[in-house]
């Protein structure tokens, strides 16, 4: 089997609640998505999706994917897909860093392998060791009513863990995170997300003053070494997130013993197959994680949940359903969502398929 033909799409997605406002004043409405869909001599097609969060969001641009196809298809043209490690490794000759960009390229291409071999992914990463999960949700930087409301309406539709966006004036913040903490109910458990928005001494500030609630404080600060600085003199638990890009950072934060809890966003990782590396590595040390991504529709949702389902359960934390954040798809099937849960489905490969009536024409067209 071989790379017949690479296509790349283009689409926006629109956020549900309006603007969507996160760290240090970053405000996103509408987010792009780049789509790959790979086509082989037999037949088969998979796909891929990037989005991030706004753009320039860690170190990722929305134009990256096309741009990057532009040296990666040509070598891609002819490999066989079914092969992820030889598609990483030869993405990775080719062109130094930019993860994100080939994270597209290798969900495809285990979307290809899934039904070459009839078997979902999660088979494929080990099996489904999860079965269903646990979702967060994101209470974003609004009035408290607003947010009371919002936990209310996510409550009644299963959720028990709130991600409560911070990071743009710590002052505010501590009573942002005082209010909402109190909002919680019996087994409810909050994550404060600064998004690297604090500078050290302003984000030990919120820390001490909010040292008596019980909550998970979430990259308070643009480094890892700065984040290990607020670690070193506040005793509430720590999970990091943004700066988790690669299996290097994983062996730091298990030597130092940096954090509580890992946030894995397989696109800030480089795609599924390190993704995978890297959970496993901090897995057999003990550190529990979160399954996501930087944002997305269907394809990228699908490629969380077959990534979720194949965790150990007693290790993973949560993960999301981010296509339920947009009012445009990016695909078709795909994983359902019921009491607050994710599952990927049983269907070989991801289970989606790319919704071409949505992405339109495709930007680039590669083929041999």
């Amino acid at each position: 089997m071989k790379i017949s033909k690479i296509s790349v799409f283009k689409t926006h997605l629109p956020y549900v609640g309006g603007e969507y406002a996160w760290g240090a004043g970053n405000v996103i409405s509408t987010a792009w998505a780049s789509i790959v869909v790979i086509e082989t001599d037999a037949g088969m097609r998979g796909c891929g999706e990037f989005t991030p969060c706004g753009e320039n969001y860690m170190v990722a641009h929305s134009e990256g994917v096309e741009a990057a196809m532009r040296l990666l298809a040509p070598k891609l043209l002819g490999e066989d897909p079914r092969q992820v490690e030889r598609i990483d490794a030869l993405m990775d000759h080719c062109m130094r860093g930019h993860g994100y960009a080939k994270s597209p390229v290798i969900a495809a291409c285990w979307d290809i392998l899934g039904k070459s071999t009839d078997q979902p992914v999660w088979m494929l990463l080990g099996g489904k060791l999860t079965d269903g999960a646990p979702m967060y949700r994101v209470a974003p930087q609004k009035p408290i009513d607003e947010t009371r409301e919002e936990l209310i309406t996510h409550r009644a539709a299963g959720y028990r863990q709130f991600q409560i966006k911070v990071g743009a004036d710590w002052v505010a913040d501590i009573d942002r995170i005082k209010d909402t903490v109190a909002l919680l109910e019996p087994g409810e458990k909050a994550m404060a997300d600064a998004n690297q928005g604090w500078r050290v001494d302003n984000a030990i500030r919120v820390a001490r003053a909010t040292r008596d609630l019980d909550y998970i404080l979430e990259q308070p600060c643009r480094t890892y070494e700065e984040c290990q600085q607020v670690r070193r003199l506040v005793d509430i638990p720590m999970k990091l997130d943004e700066c988790v890009t690669d299996i290097q950072m994983a062996h730091r934060i298990v030597e130092d013993q940096g954090a509580e809890i890992c946030c894995l966003k397989i696109s800030n990782l480089g795609g599924l197959l390190k993704a995978r590396k890297v959970r496993d590595y901090l897995v057999a040390n003990r550190i529990p994680v979160v399954a996501e991504d930087t944002w997305g529709g269907e394809i990228t949702t699908a490629v969380v949940a077959h990534f979720a389902a194949s965790t150990p359960e007693e290790f993973l934390i949560n993960s999301t359903d981010l296509h339920h954040y947009n009012t445009r798809s990016t695909g078709f099937g795909g994983p359902v969502t019921a009491n607050g849960k994710l599952y990927p489905g049983d269907k070989p490969g991801l289970g989606v398929e790319p919704d071409f009536e949505s992405l339109g024409s495709p930007v680039a067209v590669y083929s041999d």
